[in-house]
């Protein structure tokens, strides 16, 4: 059996908010767009397929973009078909440290590890930075803890891509999506809004009947996340996932 993929001219996302080239730059505007791509690439895994597909693996390295930077999530090598009628599931732990969420110590899941490490994603395309940095200061090196910081001392401008002219230019509206990885990055998974209700969010569909709350989230608990904190020496190599 061949597997054909659509051909992506621009890579991974990992290569463009990392980087500190001129000439790579992503704007506002285009971070936007990519955000709202996941968001819906995981709506149709979560809620458009006769089964939900948890990807389990959502991280800059499997993002991809075409000429235009239309975003697509790729490499479902880790991911787990679940039936409908399915709440939770009980599955072996995989994904890449750093981005998993902290029900995995459990190995009891649902969608919403997806959800989380949007969040995650989300927060380092807002930054410009990858989610663990050693070659920051230790109280600055893990983003989640510096983000939910700068949240409690209304400093989240400060977090915006310093590398970026555009995205300063935007920083008001950078800190409002900030909010959106804020809701996502719930330790309480029933806490984390479902992808579809991002997705109405981003598009401003949101209405009366939905409750779910993006102006004021609380920040993100300080809790010690697999490969975040926790020592990841006793997770199952087989089943981690590494940069691609």
């Amino acid at each position: 059996m061949h597997l054909v993929y659509e051909y992506m001219c621009n890579g991974s996302l990992d290569q463009w908010i990392y980087c500190r080239d001129k000439l790579l730059v992503l704007g506002w505007q285009c971070r936007r767009k990519i955000i709202l791509d996941i968001a819906k690439g995981l709506t149709y895994l979560h809620e458009g397929c006769k089964q939900k597909i948890v990807h389990l693996d959502i991280k800059p390295q499997n993002i991809l973009l075409d000429e235009n930077f239309n975003a697509r999530v790729s490499d479902f090598g880790l991911s787990k078909l679940v039936g409908r009628e399915q709440s939770q599931i009980v599955t072996t732990m995989r994904g890449t440290p750093g981005y998993m969420a902290p029900e995995w110590l459990n190995s009891t899941i649902t969608e919403k590890v997806d959800v989380y490490s949007f969040g995650i994603v989300v927060l380092e395309i807002l930054c410009g930075r990858k989610n663990v940095d050693r070659s920051l200061p230790e109280e600055d090196a893990h983003l989640v803890s510096l983000f939910k910081r700068m949240s409690e001392d209304g400093e989240l401008l400060d977090l915006v891509d310093k590398y970026n002219e555009e995205m300063q230019s935007h920083a008001a509206e950078v800190v409002e999506m900030m909010k959106v990885a804020a809701c996502c990055l719930q330790v309480e998974y029933a806490r984390r809004p479902s992808m579809s209700t991002v997705v109405n969010f981003l598009e401003g569909k949101m209405d009366d009947e939905n409750k779910y709350n993006f102006s004021n989230p609380p920040a993100p608990a300080e809790v010690e996340t697999l490969g975040h904190q926790t020592d990841t020496a006793t997770l199952i190599p087989s089943v981690l996932s590494g940069p691609r």
